[in-house]
Order: C-alpha cells, then structure tokens, then sequence
C-alpha cells in the first residue's frame, strides 16, 4: 500500500476532524487563552478528547498532577491500539519511523488500518494520518482565529461530524466480517453498561474505552478465534499454509 491510498482513506478522517478541531480553536479562545495557546496543543498534542479536557480543566486551576493523571487516563488506549497495529506493520519499518507512526495513530485512524488486508507501510499510514492531522491543525488555526464569527447553535453542530464520520468507518467492514459485527454489538452493549450502572458511570472516558476493549476482545476471542490461516492472510502472508505448518513443527 502507497501513500497516494493512505491519503484517500484518510481523506474522510481530515474531513472529519476540520470541525471539530475548529470548535476546540474556539472554546479553547472563549475561555481566555492566547491564540497560539490552542494551536501550539494541537500541533504537540493530536488527542481530541484530551484536549478538550486538558483546555477545560486548566480553566477550572487544575494542578499539573491532575492534568497528567487525567491525560494518561484518557489516552491510555492509543498504547492498547499501538500493539494491535503493530502486528499488521511492515516487518523491514525501521524504530523511528514507527515512533512517528505512533504520534499518528487516533480512533479512526486506527478503524481504518486495523481493517486493512495487507501489511501497513510506512508511506501509507504517513497518508493515512498526516492528511487528518493537517486538517486537525489547520482547523484549531482557523476556529482560534476566527471562530467568533460563527453563532453559537453552528460551533455545536460541528461535533456531530465526528460521530458520523467514525460511523462511516465501522459500518463497511461490519457487512463483510460477521466477528466485526458481533464485537460492534458487543461494544454498544458495554458501553450502555458502564453509561447507566451506577458507580461504573462514575470512571473516566479513557478507563471506559480500556476496560471494555480489552473485556470485549476476549469474548469476540473466545466466541469467534481466529484461525491461522486467516491471521497469515491478514498479516499480508501468501505462503504456503502447510509450509507455515512446517516451520512451527520445527
């Protein structure tokens, strides 16, 4: 896979995420800061959820402990997603061209190269996620500087964008993989869970995220393993199955 492909799957992300950094350019400008405050997050940071959260809490005289402890909290899926999509890399992609590829890796980011067939390559996912995050950037640039323009009723509808875009993510490889499908429902389920069970509610968005990835994956696991073939076909290896065989036996 090329970069050109890479920056046509990730043509919908960047679409996606202009609206939504523009909305965090602006809340982030409402509750005081500098403009390059907002911008300078963005450009170091690339976590919607943590920013949002990072801007707010320093406006409400959060401690430097609290910050970071809520940041780790909430981000502490991206390590989770890392060692999903690190099996899927090229073999011969050297130490600091995955480090760069980490910085890149997002929700939907990771939706669309965890459902890819064949090995990720550096180029691709450099276009997979650069393209988003020039639109992340710029959009930040534009809603700081610019974003008192708009009426309030327009800065909400923005976030909607999102949603829809991450909906537009998961719905394809749900009609072609009963397991995808399964774990979305099993997903939703769990996520109802932990929004309406009293004292479960009460954990943090990225605890949430964790814990439900790692609980559903062991059930999609137990419910529907993988078999070896399928995993030599997803990681891009063409083969012989019985040749695979061979080499585990020795």
């Amino acid at each position: 896979m090329n970069f050109k492909k890479g920056i046509k799957d990730g043509l919908a992300i960047a679409l996606g995420y202009f609206p939504v950094a523009f909305a965090f350019g602006v809340l982030a400008i409402e509750k005081g800061f500098p403009y390059w405050f907002p911008m300078s997050v963005s450009i170091s940071t690339y976590t919607g959820t943590g920013q949002f959260a990072g801007v707010e809490m320093l406006f409400l005289g959060a401690s430097i402990a609290e910050l970071i402890t809520s940041m780790i909290i909430i981000n502490v899926r991206y390590t989770l997603m890392a060692l999903s999509l690190s099996q899927k890399f090229d073999p011969n992609m050297k130490l600091w061209q995955k480090l760069l590829l980490a910085f890149g890796i997002t929700d939907e980011t990771f939706g669309v190269a965890i459902t890819q067939d064949k090995e990720i390559t550096f180029p691709y996912f450099i276009g997979l996620s650069g393209l988003p995050y020039l639109f992340w950037v710029g959009g930040t640039i534009t809603g700081a500087l610019l974003g008192n323009i708009f009426p309030t009723s327009v800065l909400s509808a923005f976030g909607i964008a999102l949603y829809a875009m991450f909906i537009a993510i998961i719905i394809p490889p749900t009609t072609k993989d009963k397991g995808i499908a399964i774990l979305v429902v099993i997903s939703i389920a769990f996520s109802c869970l932990f929004y309406f069970t009293p004292y479960l509610n009460k954990l943090s968005n990225g605890w949430v995220v964790v814990i439900g990835s790692i609980i559903c994956t062991i059930i999609i696991s137990l419910v529907m393993p993988k078999k070896k073939e399928d995993i030599n076909i997803a990681l891009g290896d063409t083969n012989d199955i019985d040749k695979g065989d061979d080499l585990l036996c020795k």
